[in-house]
């Protein structure tokens, strides 16, 4: 007979008053088991968002794909290419494409007849992997007795085949097959996709990362993994001056102030009419914004972005000189590049060669304390803070990332990084040193995403709250960095020094070794997980995909999924972004094109067309086999022993 200890007994008469008799215990037992044995869910990780909104929202609504495919599974025998096509673009745009498609057609209860009975076919395969109550759950409201009799019951059945038509009847004859449709079509979305994995870099380049973040608060299930340019964004919004003019420098870079000023109500006036006056009457060349083709815009607008980068620019290498030299530890002295310049000669001396400025205007810089910020600059920056700080849309933005997001994520036998595993030249682990402890692999990030978290939600003006500020903008930038990655950040070559040479960054040596098995094994067991089974996915680095580079690497072990969504990178991708579709028979990994916009995609019914890759199939999975099914095993194991407490009596129904 077991014995229960103390615990378990309180424990267990807990669950008595959920589950009172032994009937309730066996259903739920008996439920749980059903559950364990459906097939796997299907989850979706995409990685460098980097603000190309158009292109994500699209990628979600069409499931990178799986919705037209199982368009064309279920009616390729039976309807033209263009009809398959019309009926995706419903289901992704139904508001809008139901207005079109009420333009167009004549007899459109027929269309609504059709369109309902595909639309339920769709909705009936994709959620038949799920159970009802999960369906049920994710249903709208108003429309929940309706879609469950409808994707529950069997047309072809002669006793209901009239009760199914009735059904479809009463829906167009009362008007209501139009918000019907644009309900269906999204609760097809929803099964499409059960969980969402962000692999970092929402923010910087594209212009909506907050519309990206806007959505992303509306999903259903999703984790996201922290990326250097979202560091650099809840650093700002924790009011960390270097992250702030980080983030307005980019932004400047990128013609995408509108984000600031629109998308969170940030003021940045200010700094715009200090840019204006303080760089007046020289040349920006080397601050020109980076421009896609579609943008239209005006050299008074281009000189002004050029000013505003600038300003921002130079502010910037001050309040990052303050940081490190109040942090020793960061070993960042070879970047107080302030020091270096000769300001009467202009020149530079780095590494022991000396390079020609190519740019010598530097008004507000006083040579004797290049790092003091002249009165106008300090006013500027404490109006921005406080704009910062005070965005309501910016705070619940980053407490968004806070709240779903981490430096890492282990879910279903995957590590999920943005970055890298910091190496030494060895291969063997870097060990970097965390309040007088020597760590790595896992334990740093760890200990590291401790003081990240400080560096938002500890009181205001403790240490652990400014130290934390501070590391915020050292994960952006500094060599310790797993999100970062590369030995330093050359922002002021690149801007100041026409020698190309003095631009690079070298990457952490993790991604010379990352082509290694054993190496990403090692990496599987420090985080616990099963390294047969067991891959690392991460982005941060583009894939050049037009020359070759594989985005599958250490036989599979690892998978690198920047693809290069931000238009910035296409040139070198030559794709348009990765999604890695981990469902019940294995990985596969979807290259896209290039999206055109979503008016092409509404009225010309383009899609985003993806090549497929299997990267891994394996014998059907099943929920049980996954994080989920070993909870569920959890609950079933406490609900044994209550059964078994029942009829031993040690508890009374």
């Amino acid at each position: 007979m077991y014995h229960y200890n103390e615990e378990e007994l309180k424990y267990l008469k807990l669950l008595s008053k959920n589950f009172p008799t032994v009937q309730d215990v066996c259903t739920e037992i008996i439920n749980l088991k059903a559950i364990q044995n459906l097939p796997k869910a299907t989850e979706h990780f995409l990685s460098d968002l980097h603000g190309e909104y158009e292109s994500f929202l699209h990628i979600l609504k069409n499931a990178s794909g799986v919705i037209k495919s199982k368009i064309d599974d279920l009616f390729e025998n039976s309807t033209t290419q263009s009809e398959r096509k019309k009926l995706a673009t419903l289901i992704y745009y139904p508001e809008e494409k139901i207005e079109l498609i009420k333009k167009e057609t004549e007899e459109l209860n027929q269309f609504y007849k059709i369109t309902l009975h595909r639309l339920i076919l769709i909705c009936k395969h994709l959620c038949s992997k799920y159970s009802r109550s999960k369906v049920r759950k994710a249903m709208p409201k108003e429309y929940e007795y309706i879609i469950e009799e409808l994707i529950n019951s069997n047309a072809n059945e002669l006793d209901k085949e009239y009760y199914y038509e009735q059904i479809i009847d009463s829906i167009i004859n009362l008007d209501r097959a139009e918000a019907f449709i644009i309900a269906i079509s999204k609760l097809i979305q929803r099964m499409a996709v059960d969980h969402l994995h962000i692999i970092g870099d929402i923010y910087d380049r594209g212009p909506g990362p907050h519309i990206i973040l806007d959505e992303l608060l509306k999903y259903h299930s999703i984790d996201i993994q922290w990326g250097n340019h979202d560091i650099l964004w809840m650093g700002a919004a924790s009011g960390n001056k270097a992250c702030i003019l980080n983030v307005i420098r980019i932004c400047a870079r990128y013609n995408n102030l509108d984000i600031l000023e629109d998308g969170y109500g940030i003021n940045i006036r200010n700094i715009a009419e200090f840019a204006i006056d303080t760089y007046t009457h020289e040349s920006q060349k080397e601050f020109e914004p980076k421009l896609a083709k579609s943008d239209i815009i005006s050299n008074i607008n281009t000189s002004l972005l050029s000013k505003i980068q600038k300003a921002a620019a130079i502010m910037q290498f001050k309040v990052e000189g303050e940081i490190i030299k109040k942090h020793p530890e960061y070993h960042m002295q070879n970047r107080l590049v302030l020091d270096y310049i000769d300001y009467k000669k202009g020149t530079i001396n780095l590494d022991g060669n000396k390079y020609k400025l190519n740019n010598t205007y530097f008004p507000t810089i006083n040579p004797d304390n290049p790092y003091e910020l002249s009165p106008s600059e300090q006013e500027v920056i404490d109006k921005l803070v406080q704009s910062f700080k005070n965005s309501e849309k910016l705070q619940k933005h980053i407490q968004f990332l806070y709240t779903k997001g981490s430096l890492y994520k282990v879910y279903n036998d995957n590590l999920l990084i943005h970055g890298c595993i910091l190496m030494n030249n060895d291969s063997n682990f870097r060990k970097i040193e965390v309040d007088d402890k020597l760590l790595q692999g896992k334990d740093y990030f760890d200990a590291i995403e401790k003081i990240v978290r400080q560096g938002y939600f500890a009181d205001e003006d403790s240490t652990e709250k400014t130290n934390g500020m501070d590391f915020l903008w050292y994960l952006w930038c500094g060599e310790n960095s797993p999100i970062f990655c590369k030995d330093a950040m050359k922002t002021f070559e690149r801007y100041y020094i026409e020698d190309e040479e003095t631009w690079k960054e070298h990457k952490n040596p993790f991604y010379t070794f990352c082509q290694d098995e054993n190496v990403c094994k090692e990496i599987l067991r420090d985080f616990g997980i099963n390294e047969e089974i067991g891959h690392i996915i991460c982005g941060h680095i583009p894939v050049k995909y037009k020359k070759g580079e594989n985005p599958i690497k250490a036989s599979g072990k690892l998978l690198m999924i920047d693809g290069g969504l931000s238009k910035s990178y296409q040139e070198t991708t030559g794709i348009a972004g990765y999604t890695l579709i981990f469902n019940s028979y294995g990985l596969v990994l979807a290259a896209h094109e290039k999206f055109s916009s979503t008016e092409d995609a509404i009225f010309q019914e383009t899609d985003l067309h993806s090549s497929k890759q299997i990267v891994e199939k394996v014998e059907r999975k099943r929920i049980k086999d996954t994080d989920i099914g070993k909870r569920l095993q959890e609950q079933i194991d406490d609900l044994s022993k209550l059964l078994h407490a029942y009829k031993c009596g040690i508890i009374k129904q």
